[in-house]
């Protein structure tokens, strides 16, 4: 059994350190007020900042980067800090676009990601679609990770990324069967695009961890963004209100301050 320490810095940004080696998932660090472009005319705004500053991380090991191109997952501050951030873990082509040796990996593919004195970590790449079916070349590749380490008690650390429930997603979870999944919320909606969801709401959530039995869920990306359509209260609504055969062990992170949890 390992003791896992999750920060929630915000949206997606989570400080994760494991035995001494630490990651860091999705940097977002500019302050709030400023409206982002994501293409095809959609846009949100930024509506909170940081629980830390760039200034107040320790040293990175690696950046777990789901997607570089929408800046609620990667924005100028967060971009800025990756060359000094150890080893970044993208899609292949968020690879290309970043450069600077940052490494693509494709839904199946694997990094072992290595630190002296340390256990290794095994990254795997794991299946996103973010948004509704045939929106990949409109939204841009996404991708999860799956990690796992020497002596893990419950199964891999997964971190789902931005996407919707669907069949490669479900199959991908079955098959994972994860101890602690960091889920990524909040049923993004844009005007121009009515309904279409572009990350899953709650009721997804709970029906993607229909069958499996993680001992923690960790809500995130769920707040501070105009384009979110469900927030903390939506969500816990949602969750709390599901029948005891969906009931899972879900824990919401505090903002700024370490929660330890035993993978």
């Amino acid at each position: 059994m390992t003791d896992v320490k999750f920060t929630h810095i915000g949206g997606p940004t989570v400080l994760i350190e494991v035995a001494g080696v630490r990651l860091l998932t999705d940097p977002t660090f500019d302050p709030p007020g400023r409206t982002y472009r994501f293409g095809w005319g959609t846009s949100s705004r930024k509506l909170t900042g940081p629980a830390l500053a760039v200034a107040d991380l320790p040293p990175l090991d690696a950046v777990l980067l789901t997607h570089d191109h929408h800046a609620d997952n990667l924005d100028d501050a967060g971009r800025a800090l990756l060359p000094s951030a150890g080893t970044v873990l993208t899609t292949a082509s968020g690879a290309r676009r970043l450069g600077g040796g940052a490494i693509g990996l494709r839904p199946g593919d694997t990094h072992e990601l290595t630190v002296p004195g340390r256990p290794a970590i095994t990254v795997t790449a794991t299946p996103a679609r973010h948004g509704p079916p045939l929106s990949r070349p409109i939204s841009g590749d996404v991708i999860g990770f799956a990690l796992t380490w020497p002596g893990q008690a419950n199964g891999p650390l997964w971190i789902t990324g931005d996407t919707v429930n669907h069949g490669s997603l479900r199959t991908a979870a079955r098959a994972l069967q994860p101890g602690t999944v960091l889920l990524h919320l909040g049923a993004v909606r844009f005007p121009q695009t009515g309904p279409l969801r572009y990350t899953m709401a709650a009721a997804d959530a709970l029906s993607l961890l229909d069958g499996l039995a993680p001992t923690t869920v960790l809500p995130v990306h769920y707040e501070g963004w105009q384009h979110f359509s469900e927030g903390h209260d939506t969500i816990a609504d949602t969750l709390d209100g599901a029948p005891s055969a969906l009931a899972r062990p879900y824990t919401w992170l505090p903002l700024g301050s370490p929660h330890t949890v035993t993978v």
